[in-house]
């Protein structure tokens, strides 16, 4: 089956989907505002540079789900979803998604934005699998700690081949839609 492999952030969304949840928490008070808002500003220009210590920014922005039990965060990104998201939500990505399903080809999303913030945006998207930094889960709650290797820059990489080789498909005629010079990894 053939590939359509999608980006998330600036690619099938007008915005960047991780830097809003961070701004979405600051707006919220879910965090400490002036602190917070300023470091994810830091690190947005910082993934914008291509420079981003992505271990530096997973401790960052997954210290916050930490807070809080599943059942606050579930509502917690409902809201996201529809105040931040649904308007991030481009038609010609729509058309795209669309044109590759009708086309038979498997859809999948591979982004740095890990997978609390993705995993409920690729399911509206409609997307078959999600290739995302994943949040560690002890005991039902979040740790703040990521699980395995970060899907980002060479690390989308090595995601990508592992998920090639655990489920059997290939890179075969396949598609990669990127916005971003930390993509060129992959793309290459």
């Amino acid at each position: 089956m053939t590939l359509a492999i999608f980006d998330l952030d600036g690619t099938l969304l007008s915005g960047d989907s991780d830097y809003t949840w961070g701004q979405f928490l600051v707006e919220k008070g879910l965090v400490d505002t002036q602190a917070y808002a300023k470091a994810n500003d830091r690190f947005f220009q910082q993934y914008q540079s291509g420079t981003l210590d992505i271990h530096e920014y997973l401790a960052f922005s997954l210290a916050p789900l930490a807070l809080f039990n599943n059942e606050e965060l579930t509502q917690l990104h409902r809201t996201f979803m529809a105040e931040k998201i649904a308007p991030m939500m481009q038609e010609k990505a729509k058309a795209l998604l669309e044109h590759h399903k009708k086309q038979g080809h498997f859809l999948l999303m591979i982004t740095a934005t890990n997978q609390f913030v993705t995993g409920p945006i690729a399911e509206a998207m409609g997307m078959d699998h999600i290739i995302a930094p994943v949040p560690e889960i002890i005991e039902d709650r979040y740790t703040g700690n990521i699980v395995g290797i970060p899907s980002f820059q060479e690390g989308k990489v090595t995601r990508l081949n592992d998920w090639l080789a655990e489920t059997g498909h290939s890179m075969e005629g396949s598609y990669f839609y990127s916005d971003s010079r930390n993509d060129l990894p992959l793309l290459e």
